[in-house]
């Protein structure tokens, strides 16, 4: 008599919505919102949150003449840099982090998806898959590099050429743990990767 299997068919179609509905969300929110903020269509991203050199606040005389530039600064070594009307240029370096940010974990939920179609077949462990589970260690710690640094060189270049250049901070700040979780995943492929090939070359003997 045969064991029934732990995953179904209909749990298969559930995860699929599920990464897909994920997929649509991102998509929306956090690349087709930002770039019609940019085009001005939708109210865009005017907040950028950013490190002062100081604990306390950045002197009067200099928020003022920032203001000439359309830029306020509330708040005090963390503190949150607004600028009244965007023009096109920086409305465009505002969601450029967030754009890729969401690029990157959109492709991630794509190769997830496409990972969770093969459970259709009851089987996860194909070559597909422990390449699938490369791509997404390499685009985690894409992520987790890139992500900082865009937000640091674009802040620097929105305050530039304005009084704020001198009291905002060029601050990237890593993550250890998504730089740990993009080589769990990559250890992970490479076990997906020797595991297929271990089947492989069992099947051939036989």
């Amino acid at each position: 008599m045969g064991t029934k299997s732990w995953w179904s068919r209909t749990d298969s179609r559930l995860l699929e919505a599920a990464l897909g509905l994920a997929a649509v969300l991102v998509g929306v929110f956090g690349m087709l919102l930002p770039a019609l903020g940019v085009a001005g269509l939708v109210d865009p991203v005017d907040t950028r949150e950013v490190e002062t050199g100081t604990a306390t606040r950045v002197p009067g005389a200099v928020t003022d003449a920032a203001a000439g530039h359309g830029m306020t600064l509330t708040g005090a070594h963390q503190a949150d840099l607004v600028l009244t009307d965007p023009g096109l240029s920086q409305r465009l370096l505002l969601a450029v982090p967030e754009f890729t940010g969401s690029l990157l974990l959109l492709l991630i939920l794509v190769l997830l998806l496409r990972m969770a179609r093969t459970l259709r077949d009851g089987d996860v462990f194909v070559p597909e898959n422990a390449r699938r589970l490369s791509v997404m260690g390499l685009t985690v710690l894409v992520q987790a590099v890139l992500s900082p640094v865009l937000t640091a060189v674009t802040t620097q270049a929105l305050v530039g050429s304005t009084p704020m250049a001198d009291h905002i901070l060029f601050s990237a700040t890593f993550s250890g743990k998504y730089v740990l979780l993009a080589f769990l995943v990559l250890a992970l492929g490479e076990v997906f990767r020797r595991g297929t090939k271990l089947r492989a070359d069992t099947e051939g003997l036989v």
